[in-house]
Order: C-alpha cells, then structure tokens, then sequence
C-alpha cells in the first residue's frame, strides 16, 4: 500500500506549514488500526496537506498513496479518504456554482485533476463496497472523474435498482442530479429517473432528493405545488424517520472531530435540506417559513437541521431575519447538545444580527461556565462560541465574562479580535488588556500571535495609557524574530489610535522599515505634519509589492489636501491592471484633489468588476455628496438587491454578513448625502 513512500523527498516538498517531511506518518496513520489515529491523520491531511482546499506539491505526492488506500478493503474508515480524494481533485465543484475550470487557474490543481482521473476507474469499483459509507461517498467521485457518461449512467441507475441502505440511494440521486449538470447532453435518462423518484409512493426522503436534483437540473419538470409538496414530504419523513446507525467515532480535540460533533444526528435530513434551500433559492420568504415550521418542531433532530440550513440563508440573502434568529436562540435551551452547538455555530457569525438571540446567548454563558474557552488539542485555546456570540452582537453583558477570562492564566487567542465588537462598555477591559500585553515576552516565536490580538483591541479601544506597554515592543522586538514585521505594523498602528505623543519619536524611526506606511499613517493622525510623512508614502507608491502601494494610496487620501503633491502618481494608478489598486488609488485622488471626474469611472467599472470593492467605493460616494450623483444607481441598485454581495458558492467567511450589513449602511449613507447635498444646492 506504501510501497515506495519512503523514496519521496518529502523534505523537499511543502504544505501549508512548511516541510512536507511530517506526510508519511500522516499517510500511514490514515490505515492505522487505531480510528483515533486515523481521525488525527485525516485532520492532519485537512489542516496541512490540502489546507482549506489548496493544492501543495506534497499534495500531488500523496495522490497515488491515498488511491491505494482507498483500493483496500482491509483498511476502515475508506469514506473520509474518498472524500478527500475528490476534493483535492476538485470534486466539490458543481457546474451549477460558475467555478466549473477554477482548477486550471493553478499548475497544482489541474495536475491533481488530471491525477485523479487517471485512477478514476476505482471509483466504479467502490459503489459496490461493502462498506456503505465508501459506497456514499462515491458516487460524486465516479461522476465526476470517471469521464464515461455511458458508464458511469449505467452504473448510477444498477446500483439505485440495487442498493437497500437509504443513505446511499440518496447519494445515488445526488449523483444522477450531479450527472444531469455535467452531461447535459446525455442528460435525459438520469432526469426520467429523478422524475420517478420524485413521483412515487414511499421513501419521503429520496423523493426530497430527487425534487431537489429537478431542481437544479431540470426544473421544469417540477411539480407546480412544490412548496407544499416538499412541506408534506418533510412531515412525512419526519413521522417515519429512523436514523440509522452511525459507525462508532473517537473522540477527539481535532478539527474534524469538532465539525463531527456539530453536525445534526440526522445528516441525511441536513443534506435533503440543503439540497431543497438551494433549489428555493432567492424564494426567501418561503425558506423563511419553512424553517419556521422545522425550528418549532417537537424533534430536535429536525430543529438541528433547520438551524443548519439558517445559516446559508443568512449568509446569502437580505430579510428581516428576527423570528428564525429568536427560534434559533431559543435552542440555546435544548438539552440536546447537537443542536445547542449548532445553534451557537450560527449566531457566531451574525454579530448584530444576533440580537434577537441575546438573552439566550447571556443565559448559556452564565449557565455553562466551561463554554466561555474552547480548547484544542493543538496550539493555544480560543474563546468560546457562546461568549464570542453574545460579544460580537454588541451585548454589555459579555464584557465581565470577557474580563474574567482576560484573568486566565492562558489567554484564549481570538480574544482581542472579538472585544471591538462588545459595544462602548468594553472599555471596561483596557486595563486587563495592557496587562496582558505588558506579560508577552518580546523574543518569542509566539510573541506576534500573543500580541496581535491584544493590540487590535487596544487600538479599538483607543486607550493612550496602552503607549508605553506597545512602545515596549517597537524598541525591544529583536530582529530575525518570527513575524516581527507584521507585529511592528500591528504596533504601529495601535500607536496611531491610542492619540498619545510620546508615541511620535518612535513612529519616526518606523518610517524606514516594512511597515513605512503604517507609521506614517499613525504619526500623521498624531501630528498632521505632511513633511514629516510624504516622503515615505511617496516612496512606497512606487513600491514593488501591490499591497504597498495600496496602503500608500489609502494613507495619502487621510492626509486630503496636504498630499496634493502625489497627485501625479494616484493619477497614473487608476490605470493599473489591478482593480483594488484602481479602487484605493481613485479614492485617495478624489480626497487629495477633489477631482470627481477623474474617478467616477473608475468607480463604476470597479463596482461591477469586483462586488468586494463596493463597501469602500460606497463610503467615498457618501463623502462626494452631490458629485458622486452620477453613481447613485449603484448604491440604490445594490439597496434594492435581496442577495448579499458577498455571497458565493463553495466558501465564505466567518465576517461576511458583518461586512455586506457594513455595506449596505454606507449605501443608506451615500444615498441620504446625496440627497441632502441636492436639496442643499437647490436652496
């Protein structure tokens, strides 16, 4: 199975931690007898190996590793290393998500599909397996890679006439929707099949899936009643569900054996979800009523895959959301542990929008001392999801609790990323965080990840009596120090929010290092002397590295008028090939001239370019007032646009809601200025 493993120079080769040379063990541990060792080692691939879905080039070595695994029947838990087999293939990409030929952007990842597929026959033999979990995982694997429509139709329609375990008939019928998508051409066979699915008696769930797969490939031939429809189903498969046995699973503080116990009891039921909320779509009244119905539910199982499938609907689409998020505090009381970690999962991410939940937020962290840190089996604790909940939607309440876990000998490391968002109250907590601060040793490779944190909070705070404990480390960090100059940037600009002058000496000598801009940034709101800072913003507006110049273009628009030297150059950056350089160059122009004309167009272009550029192109549309009016339909478009513009398919991040909410006030503002600047003009 390992036959010539030891011949790689894994030495060599990287992953997203360094040396590669770690990945033999990995790989073995994957066939250990021992399922908590083989739950680490696939955590382990996860986390190093193919690192939020990245594609390394000891990645590439372990392809041939990982389908000779999966080729042994002696080995257990094959299903997880299918899985991952397609994902680092790029098995997770649907047409219907618009990243079909993602892969060929990257070397490394068109190479591992072209590997994948190559040994891609396996996978005809695995729907057989007598394992059922290898033969759910797969179909989608067989779909994607095998790359004989024929065949692989065939083998889908056999095994569906065949297969007695529900869960995999029902990753038989996402493989036939799958197929649809892929093959359109040979298309009409695996629909016929779905229709059948979808009309007949019995099974509630796999009739789910199949009128979700319609849904994706063939909606016509939905049924016209399909809201209804899906909402008896749901009932149905409710009254009759059994959930089946699942294989007995370690425990262990790893990535994956958290996401393991999140995850709802019954999955199939989350998945049927999930298929039937992306087929709803931009219906988000219904969706919104549908999870209505399954929140109040007598069963929590089906209250836990509400939960879940909330998530994606607040991610992506505009409502009013407070019912679903008051059901979903409401789970907070649940004894049923799923579900109340499911519930905190979501709230995490919803900062304001969390406040209906507050109150049920407030009585589990007092309830559950032990939820206010989490612990890892690796690497330091972070704060726990509950606590993070209630401080992130601005809640007074969270700041005590966040003071007594500041008190912990071992500081969880988000900490100082969560306090900006607890609200005016978490002032509170400045004397604890210089404490803090004032404890990290400054020649640690664990000095940057004690401190960042720290100073972020610090600096949000804005508390000047925090400048001695953060000119410590500017004069004291040595060089060669892991991540010194993040952590000089970091210190830089705290010292630019905490207002205190004895900071300027020191911000000084910063402007002839990596962080130049940063310091000039922060002497400037200290001083407002353009001679003391243009020299090396200007200098770094001609950098090499892209970022550079961009945080220089973003300082010298603070500096506004005094800056009106650099004009020339802004004005040579909207031209960049680069849209965010265009976008921080233009904003910088207009703030430094008052040249509205010149950065209109690049405004727009960019707006429809780049959705991501549209909260900072919004916020200098409401400092233009009336002269950005020939851009109001952007703002007011986006105002009446139901879908987040963030919202994608494949990923998102934890602070995208907070930043399309962010987006939408500064349209709200844009908009208003405009107006206000109009009605001005007219008086």
């Amino acid at each position: 199975m390992f036959r010539g493993i030891d011949e790689v120079d894994w030495a060599s080769m990287e992953h997203a931690y360094g040396s590669a040379e770690d990945v033999p063990a990995l790989l073995r541990g994957l066939a250990s007898p021992q399922p908590e060792e083989r739950e680490r080692s696939l955590d382990g691939m996860y986390g190093a190996v193919h690192h939020q879905g990245d594609v390394y080039d000891s990645t590439l070595a372990c392809i041939p590793f990982l389908f000779a695994l999966i080729a042994s029947e002696d080995v257990p838990d094959r299903g997880g290393v299918v899985e991952l087999l397609a994902s680092i293939g790029g098995g997770t990409v649907d047409p219907q998500d618009g990243d079909e030929e993602y892969a060929a952007s990257d070397d490394n990842c068109a190479m591992a599909r072209a590997a994948v597929r190559s040994g891609a026959a396996v996978f005809a033999s695995l729907v057989t397996d007598r394992d059922p979990e290898v033969r759910r995982a797969a179909p989608t694997a067989l779909v994607r890679f095998l790359g004989e429509p024929a065949r692989v139709l065939a083998l889908l329609r056999e095994r569906l006439a065949e297969e007695t375990d529900d869960r995999v008939r029902l990753a038989l019928a996402e493989g036939l929707g799958l197929f649809a998508r892929l093959y359109p051409a040979s298309a009409s066979p695996a629909v016929d099949c779905l229709v059948r699915l979808g009309a007949a008696a019995g099974e509630p769930g796999l009739r789910l899936a199949a009128l979700g797969q319609l849904a994706s490939c063939a909606p016509e031939h939905l049924p016209a009643d399909l809201v209804p429809t899906v909402v008896e189903l749901l009932r149905e498969r409710s009254r009759q569900l059994r959930v089946p046995d699942e294989p007995e699973r370690p425990e262990t503080d790893t990535l994956i054996g958290h996401l393991r116990r999140l995850r709802p009891a019954d999955e199939e039921g989350s998945q049927l979800l999930r298929t039937l909320h992306t087929a709803l779509g931009g219906r988000v009244g219904d969706r919104i009523a549908l999870l209505e119905g399954q929140l109040t539910s007598p069963d929590a199982t089906d209250r836990c895959n509400a939960v879940w499938m909330s998530a994606g609907l607040f991610r992506e689409w505009r409502a009013s959301f407070d019912e679903p998020v008051t059901l979903i505090g409401e789970q907070l009381r649940a004894d049923d542990e799923r579900l109340r970690d499911a519930a905190v999962s979501v709230l995490e991410d919803l900062f304001a929008l969390a406040v209906p939940a507050a109150n049920h937020l407030a009585e589990l962290v007092a309830a559950r001392p032990e939820s206010r840190v989490r612990h890892w089996e690796r690497g330091a604790p972070s704060l726990g999801g509950p606590l993070k909940a209630l401080a992130r939607s601005g809640d007074p309440r969270a700041v005590p609790l966040l003071a007594e876990v500041l008190e912990l000998p071992e500081v969880p490391k988000d900490i100082g990323y969560v306090i900006p968002y607890a609200g005016p109250a978490a002032t509170a907590l400045a004397p604890l965080l210089r404490a803090r601060l004032a404890d990290v040793p400054v020649d640690s490779p664990e000095t940057y990840d004690r401190a960042a944190p720290l100073l972020t909070a610090l600096a949000a705070l804005g508390d000047g009596a925090a400048a001695p404990d953060v000119l410590r480390l500017v004069h004291l960090v040595p060089g060669g120090l892991r991540n010194r100059d993040p952590l000089l940037a970091g210190a830089a600009h705290a010292l630019g929010e905490l207002g205190n002058p004895d900071a300027i000496p020191a911000l000084r000598t910063l402007l002839h290092t990596d962080c130049a801009v940063t310091a000039a940034a922060s002497l400037w709101s200290l001083e407002r002397d353009p001679d003391a800072v243009l020299p090396a913003l200007t200098r770094e507006l001609t950098s090499e590295r892209a970022h550079r110049r961009r945080a220089a273009a973003e300082a010298l628009g603070r500096l506004g008028t005094p800056a009106r030297s650099t004009s020339p150059a802004l004005r040579r950056m909207l031209g960049s090939d680069d849209v965010w350089e265009r976008t921080t160059a233009a904003c910088a122009l207009w703030r430094v001239t008052g040249d509205a004309e010149a950065v209109l167009p690049v405004f727009r272009a960019a707006w429809l370019e780049n959705a991501y550029t549209r909260g900072t192109i919004a916020s200098c549309l409401a400092e233009l007032g009336p002269a950005g009016a020939p851009l109001h339909d952007l703002p007011h478009a986006e105002l009446t646009n139901p879908r987040r513009h963030r919202a994608r398919s494949g990923g998102f991040g934890s602070h995208d809601i907070l930043e399309d909410e962010q987006l939408l006030r500064a349209c709200r503002e844009a908009v208003e200025d405009g107006r206000q600047g109009a009605r001005q003009e007219g008086a």
